[in-house]
């Protein structure tokens, strides 16, 4: 096989089932998550301000009290990737196209340059919480195989999609099919890693913040 019969094969039968596994995953542990049941609080409510769901989700977006200045890297570089991903997958001019093509729906992108450095500044924050883990004897201790599966396989899409771009490494057909093969590969681990927790995060929140709300403990 070579680079244009790879290529090929990862923009069609290749990316059908990687988007095939995604959505089945995604909605089997959607299921398995809402199909777990809650027992109904028979407890009178009791009202406190800020507690509720919608706090929550507010108060566990940002950092705790103190936590940026003791764990300065975590925070700022863990929120620098996380939005810069957000803005590389639905703001770039590309995946804009690709979304278009598949559901119909489009929206401006941002400048390819603006990209670029968001893409940039979005790789050093992932290698920068790589290291903080890797250095502090108690984050190292806690990771498992799985944390550091989850953050290659992350890594991956944004470096190999930045090469691409630049031309660089390898001839662009190649380096554009393990770009959308790195993609492939993430879409089909998501739903089974913590990288779900893109689909549960603010949900998880805000049914603590509900459940805690109902007995007036903000948190």
């Amino acid at each position: 096989m070579n680079a244009l019969q790879f290529l090929t094969w990862v923009r069609g039968p290749g990316l059908n089932i990687a988007i095939g596994i995604f959505m089945l995953g995604v909605l089997w542990r959607l299921l398995e998550i809402y199909s777990l049941g809650r027992r109904k609080d028979l407890s009178a409510p009791r009202r406190t301000a800020g507690a509720s769901g919608l706090h929550t989700v507010f108060r566990r977006s940002l950092p705790a009290p103190g936590m940026l200045k003791y764990s300065p890297v975590s925070y700022t570089a863990g929120y620098l990737f996380h939005i810069g991903l957000v803005l590389i997958v639905f703001l770039f001019a590309p995946h804009i196209l690709l979304i278009q093509n598949a559901i119909g729906l489009s929206w401006p992108g941002l400048p390819s340059r603006f990209v670029d450095m968001i893409t940039v500044v979005t790789m050093a924050a992932m290698v920068a919480v790589l290291v903080d883990r890797i250095n502090k004897a108690p984050k190292r201790f806690l990771s498992t195989f799985e944390d550091w599966f989850a953050w290659t396989v992350t890594f991956l899409p944004v470096l190999t999609g930045w090469l691409a771009v630049q031309h660089l490494l390898l001839p662009y057909p190649t380096m554009l099919a393990l770009h959308i093969l790195s993609v492939e590969i993430l879409l089909i681990v998501l739903p089974f890693t913590k990288l779900f927790h893109a689909f549960t995060l603010f949900g998880s929140r805000w049914y603590n913040g509900q459940v805690n709300g109902h007995k007036g403990v903000p948190v």
